[in-house]
């Protein structure tokens, strides 16, 4: 087979779900929904495999650097999907205990609304054609389901729950558009508001089981399927080491806090965290909830005017972001703030959609401290600049990954290191102490993970002394980690909800974060008899943000090859 043939081979194996072609920016077949049964999950991970195999007899001698580069995330990529979609839980597949129509409906009708530059008559018309199927793809789901995941029944509960609000929108909308088929989406939206009760009523009566753990072996496999080389031991030893770290740094910040504002040397790190969540509270009408969006516009604004004053990363022209609050049926698995990438396959402006999930309970979360580190984190320089300079990159294989460690290791270091360059120059150790309170939940992250794949109790022990009696999985995962990072109760629940869904990826942000920091460092030390430190740093971003996404354990081998590291 020959490389031009495999790419497109793989190209439409990766665009053949019809929610993967809304998120990916792919035309066609945008009315459908994905078939949810074992029978279509079987016969995609056969058509991995397959790939798999056509892939196997490409000749690599001719081949330069990077179409040698791309065939290895490729094989990455598709062991990754045929493993995921295989393995099993309880003795049994996984995917029959894992309830999705809030994401499998939702997902798809919201982008569709609110992300696709399509005219409206045609992305109503394959809204409505989504909602005419959801009966079938209810019915099809149920039949799929077999004891589910007591956790992940009550998320998707929720998150079902929520969809006639949006569906009622999507109605608002045809009749404002003045649609001709406005009257064909009500019917649609009446036969699905009906399917959508059955549905939660029949999943709320199934049998339901607390365990969701799938052993040492299998999160072995996992963890390695997404390129990232350590062991399950040296990830739980990084989490003890950083926490340890940012434990130190924190006191610090809290020593020179307290002293700043006259407080009691007694105070607490939470007491401060407090203090200062009051008194930098974003001031807002009573009840105006969409008066911090505005805040956070004005914030993008404010830090990409830095960014260009300063010279500090490249910005490409043709970029965008939008921020939107979290709609309603996406909220249980967003506790703060999310962002969807642009689509790498849509021409025109790259466009990304940052989610935020506001509420009374969670205003001390969004203050003048936390707002411009939360948009470093999300937009420019953070995941909107990264992502949208990569759906621009050449490789259509490239275009295709998404590598968690990659994406969260460039804006875990980008807090720190804007903050070391001036911005909030005045706050900046309000404004670190705070970030570095929050930051400590990647530490979390990785214990919670590791425990909710295997199981092993000792990955929660990360040396804060914590007692570890609670013997429900989630309580005793939201005692850790409300403890590192005095989250409210809501969000430390919104955050177990996602770590027990998307297993690998909550370790990602601190591995990420420190194998970034590896590299960096190592590029300073191969590049300081010739560049300044600045120079080396801007030399770093522009590479990092040029070769696109892949694990950065393929970064180091692309950085190699240019000379820019000697190991």
């Amino acid at each position: 087979m020959s490389l031009n043939a495999f790419v497109d081979a793989f190209h439409a194996h990766r665009t053949s779900n019809p929610n993967a072609r809304v998120q990916l920016g792919v035309p066609g077949a945008l009315g459908e929904l994905p078939d949810p049964s074992l029978i279509a999950a079987d016969a995609r991970a056969r058509s991995a495999r397959e790939l798999l195999g056509q892939l196997a007899s490409i000749p690599r001698d001719p081949l330069g650097f990077d179409e040698q580069l791309d065939l290895d995330l490729a094989k990455l990529m598709l062991e990754a999907e045929s493993f995921d979609l295989s393995y099993e839980l309880n003795g049994k597949s996984t995917l029959s205990q894992l309830p999705r129509a809030g994401d499998d409906i939702g997902d798809g009708i919201f982008m569709l609304s609110v992300a696709d530059p399509r005219p409206a008559a045609e992305r109503l018309e394959d809204i409505t054609s989504r909602i005419e199927r959801t009966p079938e793809y209810l019915q099809r789901l149920l039949e799929r389901l077999e004891r589910p995941v007591a956790r992940w029944q009550q998320m998707d509960v929720a998150k079902v729950s929520e969809l006639p609000t949006l569906l009622g929108s999507m109605e608002s909308w045809a009749h404002a558009e003045r649609w001709s088929g406005a009257e064909r989406l009500a019917r649609a939206n009446a036969a699905a508001r009906a399917a959508l009760a059955d549905y939660e009523r029949r999943l709320r009566e199934m049998p339901t089981t607390p365990d969701l753990h799938v052993g040492v072996a299998v999160a072995e496999r996992i963890v390695a399927l997404r390129g990232i080389e350590q062991s399950l031991d040296e990830l739980h030893a990084m989490a003890r080491t950083f926490l340890a770290e940012t434990d130190r740094e924190l006191e610090a910040l809290r020593e020179r806090l307290v002293d700043k504002y006259g407080l009691s040397a007694e105070t607490t790190r939470a007491e401060l965290h407090r203090f200062l969540n009051q008194r930098f509270r974003v001031k807002i009408p009573p009840g105006r909830l969409d008066q911090v969006l505005v805040r956070y516009r004005q914030e993008h604004a404010r830090v990409t005017a830095f960014i260009r004053e300063h010279d500090l990363f490249p910005i490409p022209e043709e970029q965008d972001l939008q921020i939107l609050e979290t709609p309603g049926f996406m909220r249980p698995s967003i506790p703060a703030g999310a962002m969807t990438p642009p689509a790498p396959f849509r021409a025109g402006t790259a466009t990304s959609l940052i989610f935020l999930t506001l509420s009374e309970e969670l205003l001390d979360e969004h203050t003048e401290l936390t707002i411009p580190v939360m948009m470093i984190h999300e937009g420019v320089p953070g995941h909107h600049l990264q992502l949208a300079t990569a759906s621009k990159h050449p490789s259509l294989i490239r275009r295709h990954v998404m590598a968690n460690d990659h994406a969260e290791g460039w804006t875990t270091m980008l807090e720190d290191y804007m903050l070391d360059r001036g911005y909030l120059e005045a706050l900046a150790d309000e404004a670190r102490f705070c970030a570095k309170r929050e930051l400590n939940r990647i530490g979390a992250r990785v214990a919670i993970d590791l425990f909710f794949m295997t199981g092993e109790r000792d990955y929660l022990d990360v040396g804060l002394g914590i007692e570890r009696g609670q013997p429900d999985p989630f309580d005793a995962a939201g005692e850790l980690l409300a403890v590192v990072t005095g989250f409210t109760p809501g969000r430390v629940q919104a955050e177990l909800n996602w770590y027990s869904l998307e297993r690998g990826y909550p370790l990602s942000y601190l591995t990420g974060n420190q194998l970034v920091a590896r590299l960096r460092r190592d590029m300073h030390a191969a590049r300081a008899a010739d560049l300044s430190s600045e120079r080396i740093d801007r030399l770093f971003f522009e590479r990092y943000l040029r070769s696109g996404n892949m694990p950065l354990s393929f970064l180091r081998r692309v950085l190699r090859r240019e000379g820019l590291i000697t190991h």
